[in-house]
């Protein structure tokens, strides 16, 4: 696909799933947490619940690892009509806690692309999730070296980013946005004006699907990161 990307000066990198791995772990852990449950209901029960409560708590919880062990716990209290034990519950909290202090597992040639594209475009992460989770993550990426600036969003949609462009004076038809999410780093940015390139992580959470007919072709999509360093002047 012939895509121009020779205006671009600015380039926004998604984090979760895209410099690192993210939610491998939300499905290991869901996996778990319906092991935990298996004496109330089925697994697939299980699992649509605690979809169910996780969308009900987005408002209120926000994304990220935190606000995923609340609505475990809500859920564990829900599918077993309030009899879960103590030592459920407590398992329950010490799986986000293994989640929060798990090891960060950079995707493969994230490094050399940053190194790469650094001092010839201008770099920066926008992602989102937990405040303190995603600095703890980035820190112990070791990547903070190659971004300019760093945002941690509550959601990403249109408005969020053109905000966050206007906050950062970068023209939208300077900007690439590079992610694993049709849903929030693609669409929400190609209709802002920016470009976009869409790097697909094997595992998907249900929240960031897009509908077939939404799927749109005006942008690029790579098999893996390290592919664009082809199209960008490097």
């Amino acid at each position: 696909m012939e895509i121009d990307f020779s205006n671009i000066k600015v380039i926004g990198f998604d984090a979760d799933d895209t410099l690192w791995v993210n939610e491998t772990y939300f499905r290991d852990t869901e996996e778990k947490f319906a092991e935990l449950l298996d004496d109330y209901e089925t697994k697939n029960k299980i699992d649509q619940e605690l979809f169910k409560m996780e969308m009900a708590n987005l408002d209120i919880y926000g994304y990220g690892i935190k606000g995923f062990m609340l609505s475990m716990i809500e859920s564990a209290l829900d599918l077993s009509n309030d009899q879960v034990s103590q030592k459920t519950i407590k398992e329950i909290l010490e799986l986000g806690k293994r989640m929060i202090s798990h090891p960060v597992e950079l995707l493969d040639g994230v490094e050399e692309v940053l190194s790469k594209l650094m001092g010839k475009y201008r770099l920066i992460v926008l992602t989102k999730g937990d405040l303190l989770d995603q600095e703890r993550k980035l820190e112990k990426s070791g990547l903070s070296k190659y971004f300019h600036h760093v945002e941690v969003l509550s959601d990403k949609k249109e408005s969020n980013y053109r905000n966050l462009l206007e906050h950062l004076d970068i023209p939208v038809d300077e900007f690439l946005m590079i992610g694993n999410s049709l849903k929030s780093d693609v669409l929400p940015i190609l209709n802002i004006g920016a470009m976009a390139v869409h790097v697909p992580f094997h595992t998907t959470w249900a929240h960031e699907m897009v509908p077939e007919e939404e799927v749109v072709n005006n942008h690029l999509k790579l098999n893996n990161l390290e592919d664009i360093l082809k199209y960008l002047d490097n």
